[in-house]
């Protein structure tokens, strides 16, 4: 199987984005795994706490929207998984690939996410305020996908997008 563009994975924190698309990448010929909030720490020298602490969210927005740009002009091939945040504020999402957003019921992520992992994802603090944004977040992504994939079983969405790259 072989990719003649991006592969562009969105969804809530939690969706399975990195999984899947690390998983994808390998079944590709000459295709990759992309993380865009590893490219910002790679880009910013720092983890994205701290950009958040010493920034603020508008810096690091403004940082998806750079790192965005450089994918859009240097990635060819890649499969990339987006911080959840970046299609309410990279709107021209599609311009850099094909998006596919993994839809997961919110019900659904807080229980895949562990006590631990619930800990250190900010978000998560407060599940009503997680709840509304998953709410928002939901209908931009649904917007902005070439494809929605219901994500309720890894198998099932592999073959999903395997289906839709042939």
């Amino acid at each position: 199987m072989n990719l003649n563009k991006n592969l562009i994975l969105t969804g809530f924190m939690g969706s399975g984005k990195s999984t899947i698309g690390r998983i994808i990448a390998k079944k590709l010929e000459n295709s990759y795994f992309l993380d865009t909030d590893s490219l910002i720490e790679h880009f910013e020298n720092r983890k994205i706490s701290d950009i958040f602490a010493n920034e603020g969210e508008e810096y690091f927005r403004d940082a998806e929207k750079r790192v965005f740009n450089w994918i859009k002009s240097n990635v060819k091939n890649g499969v990339i998984s987006t911080g959840g945040g970046l299609p309410m504020f990279v709107p021209e999402i599609k311009e850099a690939g094909i998006v596919i957003y993994l839809k997961v019921e919110f019900e659904n992520i807080v229980n895949r996410l562990s006590m631990e992992e619930l800990k250190t994802r900010p978000l998560f603090q407060d599940l009503d305020k997680a709840k509304e944004l998953f709410d928002k977040r939901d209908e931009v992504y649904t917007k902005l996908a070439d494809y929605v994939i219901e994500n309720n079983n890894l198998s099932d969405t592999i073959e999903k997008i395997e289906k839709i790259l042939k």
